[in-house]
């Protein structure tokens, strides 16, 4: 029961974020077809990219995923259908992966997205993006996986779990089309 009520204060503060600052809106499921399910299996901290149709979970393992104010909203911008933002395609150009840092089961987290299938819908790439890995994401030996190539105010800032950047706002109502 608490962890529903937990669960559920989470979902309520963090839709909040949403509503507030883009014009998408999460409300309780009805009779909707598709529609998103939030668990806390104990499988850490996960959704799918995009709208898969029909039940699509979104899974925040308590305590750990509601650690951090950014975490939800990372994975409900996942459900959205946002990549990670060291996948795009353009991401050479702003970090390197250091592949021999990273755990090999771990390395499909890393691979470069086509221009096809992720845009930064006219939004530079953001070192600031709750969407960021940060700089020892899934390292094997302690040593970071990757490493900023360009000096900005928010290279520091890859890995930042404290909620959306300007950057993933515009990016969000870029993507629905949001009025401002």
């Amino acid at each position: 029961m608490l962890l529903s009520f937990l669960i559920g204060f989470v979902w309520a503060f963090k839709s909040q974020e949403y509503h507030t600052r883009t014009c998408v809106r999460f409300k309780p499921r009805t009779t909707e077809k598709d529609y998103i399910s939030i668990g806390s299996g104990k499988s850490g901290c996960w959704s799918s990219i995009g709208r898969l149709g029909g039940r699509q979970e979104v899974n925040l393992q308590s305590p750990n995923c509601l650690r951090t104010y950014g975490t939800p909203i990372h994975e409900l911008m996942h459900a959205l259908g946002f990549f990670h933002e060291q996948n795009r395609h353009e991401r050479d150009s702003y970090v390197r992966v250091m592949s021999d840092n990273i755990k090999p089961e771990m390395m499909i987290n890393f691979e470069k997205s086509s221009s096809r299938t992720q845009s930064g819908f006219g939004v530079e790439y953001d070192y600031g993006s709750v969407m960021h890995y940060s700089a020892t994401s899934f390292t094997r030996n302690g040593q970071p996986t990757l490493k900023a190539l360009r000096v900005t105010s928010d290279a520091s800032q890859m890995g930042q779990r404290r909620g959306f950047s300007a950057g993933d706002v515009r990016k969000i109502n870029a993507m629905y089309k949001c009025k401002n």
